[in-house]
C-alpha cells in the first residue's frame, strides 16, 4: 500500500517533523522525517521507546545521555536508548535533516520534555 508523506508541521521541541508511517495499524514501528533549522538546538526531551536517528542531510552536534556531545552528518545513524536524555543541534549552513525511527511506534504520551 502506498501512502504519502503528511505536510510537516512546526512542534514545540523547535523542529519541523512529517509523519512518513505512524499508524494504530502498524503498532511496530514510526517514521517520521524530521528537519532543524541552521543555528537551532532541539529541546532536551526523553521518549518511552526505541528511536534512531538516521541523518539525511546538513551537520549537527549530537546530545546524548552523559555523553559527550558527537558530530553527526548524512549517513550517520544514532540509537537512542528508551528514556535517555536527547537533543540534536544544526550546526551546518542549511537545514539538518534525518529520519526518526521508532519502535514500537512513536504517540504523544511516549514523549517527555526535560527543559
Amino acid at each position: 500500500m502506498a501512502r504519502d508523506v503528511k505536510p510537516e508541521v512546526y512542534t514545540s521541541e523547535r523542529c519541523y517533523i512529517a509523519e512518513v508511517l505512524n499508524e494504530p495499524a502498524y503498532p511496530e514501528v514510526s517514521v517520521a522525517r524530521a528537519r532543524v533549522e541552521t543555528g537551532v538546538t532541539t529541546r532536551l526531551h526523553s521518549v518511552a521507546v526505541l528511536e534512531w536517528y538516521v541523518i539525511e542531510s546538513g551537520t549537527g552536534r549530537m546530545f546524548l545521555g552523559e555523553r559527550a556531545p558527537f558530530a553527526v552528518g548524512p549517513g550517520s545513524v544514532v540509537a537512542i536508548a528508551r528514556h535517555e536524555a536527547q537533543k540534536i543541534e544544526n550546526t551546518g549552513a542549511g537545514d539538518l535533516v534525518f529520519s526518526c525511527v521508532c519502535a514500537p511506534r512513536w504517540t504523544a504520551d511516549c514523549y517527555t520534555e526535560l527543559e
